[in-house]
């Protein structure tokens, strides 16, 4: 068991202990490394000013991947490299392109659209054959200078990171001499709360199944893109964590379907999850940024039993299984099982979810997923809606419909659903469904929509099913925007 968090920055092992286990790592950059360059200006991972890169070593590779320093805390880089926009030492082949065609104006939110550009073109992860515009999506240039970052941004062809002005055998070397083997605790007393607070780094899924027998109220923290904004804007004193971002990364794909450990980040899962459905895939495209998606997991995105979270309703349609673990018993239920009530779900003291599984479609099925938002990129939604249907002979024989945003949970309409089932697929039935919906849900209205919105628009999606299905339904984009 070690107390002392260990990462790799600029050519030296940084070693800490003592430290606040939810101490931002954007905090720890300017305020205790003095490197201010990392700018801040959200602090809830939306505007991208404060990008940086963190590398982890995958067998003799490293691997980056552009995070937001400000929801991402201090024990997450343990055991893994970081750099920032100071690494750079002012000559990278980006920087080069931003100064040569006046990709900077006011200089704020240069740094992390650098770091993000300096991500794509070492081909970090979520990155790889990305159109820059996509990569750029959660970089927010409030000089409206984008035409300029834009074509900096085309300019600069992937760069291996041994062609860049850096090398990466020291930090590989490094990485693997702060390659932990055990258990992590750090302690820190909390002179404001008046309370010791610790935070566990587990180093195999057993010791997290034993540490939370032991401590079922520790909260767990994976990618922290939603228990970063408890801390950074509701101010919430977090007493125990445990990070788990590095555990249950495992992808197994099989005949009958695909099973994703809950670690798994939405980047590393979007081609898995394409595979099983285009729009499944756009689905994942769209949760957050590039940074977002870089560190949020997909059991995550269960766990915390969202309303609006955009994964639930699509899994849902596709008849998803969850398996739950306490100590060394697991169990297995539906995915819609596992929602009970707002903030409430079907998970025991000292229980985590472990992994999801989700079925491959039948060749005959049709599957629409469509996510209502105010913005195309980076936004949440308003509603989502994901159907799932299979039809024979011109009958609907089986339907699945989920939504997100219209309850407190993400949850199946099934009065719509039997609306459908056992008769023929035509524009007047699924006007019949649409209006059924208002017995399956009595949403609420909200800043992202009123109750009447969000039942008309859910209404019109299940409307158009009938021209997706005959091929005229449109392109994706026109039908994403509330």
């Amino acid at each position: 068991m070690s107390d002392k968090l260990r990462f790799y920055l600029d050519g030296e092992i940084v070693v800490l202990s003592g430290i606040d286990p939810t101490m931002t790592v954007l905090d720890w950059l300017r305020y205790r490394a003095q490197r201010t360059g990392t700018k801040e200006g959200c602090a809830e991972g939306d505007c991208g000013a404060c990008t940086v890169l963190v590398g982890e070593l995958d067998g003799d590779r490293l691997n980056w991947r552009a995070v937001n320093a400000c929801i991402l805390f201090m024990p997450m880089l343990d055991g893994r490299a970081l750099m920032t926009v100071e690494s750079l030492k002012g000559a990278h082949p980006v920087q080069q392109s931003m100064v040569e065609l006046h990709g900077s104006q006011c200089g704020f939110c240069t740094p992390g659209i650098v770091m993000s550009l300096v991500g794509r073109s070492m081909g970090g992860c979520g990155t790889v054959g990305v159109d820059p515009a996509d990569v750029l999506a959660g970089n927010l240039c409030r000089c409206t200078g984008y035409g300029p970052i834009l074509k900096a941004a085309e300019q600069c062809p992937p760069i291996s990171f041994n062609d860049a002005p850096f090398d990466d055998a020291p930090i590989i070397e490094g990485l693997r001499k702060i390659r932990r083997e055990d258990l992590l605790i750090l302690t820190y007393e909390d002179p404001v709360a008046g309370l010791e607070r610790r935070a566990y780094v587990p180093r195999h899924t057993d010791d997290l199944a034993e540490i939370l027998l032991e401590n079922p109220d520790v909260r767990l923290i994976a990618g922290a893109t939603d228990v970063g904004l408890w801390v950074t804007k509701q101010h919430r004193v977090l007493s125990d964590v445990a990070f788990i971002g590095h555990l249950m990364r495992e992808i197994e794909t099989a005949a009958q379907g695909v099973r994703i450990g809950a670690g798994v980040r939405y980047s590393d899962a979007h081609e898995a999850l394409a595979g099983l459905h285009p729009d499944l895939g756009e689905l994942v495209r769209r949760i957050g940024a590039t940074q977002v998606r870089n560190s949020g997991t997909i059991g995550g995105n269960i766990a915390n039993g969202s309303p609006i979270g955009d994964m639930p309703p699509a899994l849902i349609a596709l008849g998803a299984e969850l398996t739950l673990r306490r100590g060394k018993a697991r169990r297995t239920l539906l995915l819609e099982d596992y929602f009970l009530d707002y903030g409430k779900q079907d998970r025991q003291p000292g229980e985590f979810v472990e992994s999801v599984f989700v079925p491959v479609l039948d060749a005959t099925d049709f599957m629409r997923i469509v996510k209502l938002s105010k913005r195309f990129d980076s936004d949440i939604s308003a509603v989502c809606v994901a159907a799932h249907l299979r039809l024979t002979g011109g009958i609907v024989s089986f339907a699945r419909l989920a939504f997100g945003g219209m309850a407190g949970i993400p949850k199946r309409a099934l009065q719509a659903e039997t609306v459908l089932t056992g008769h023929a697929f035509t524009p007047e039935r699924l006007a019949l469904a649409a209006e059924a919906l208002t017995q399956d849900f009595t949403p609420l209205s909200d800043v992202r929509g009123s109750s009447d919105y969000r039942l008309a628009v859910a209404g019109n999606v299940l409307k158009k099913l009938w021209f997706d299905y005959n091929g005229q339904g449109g392109d994706v984009r026109e039908v994403t925007h509330g």
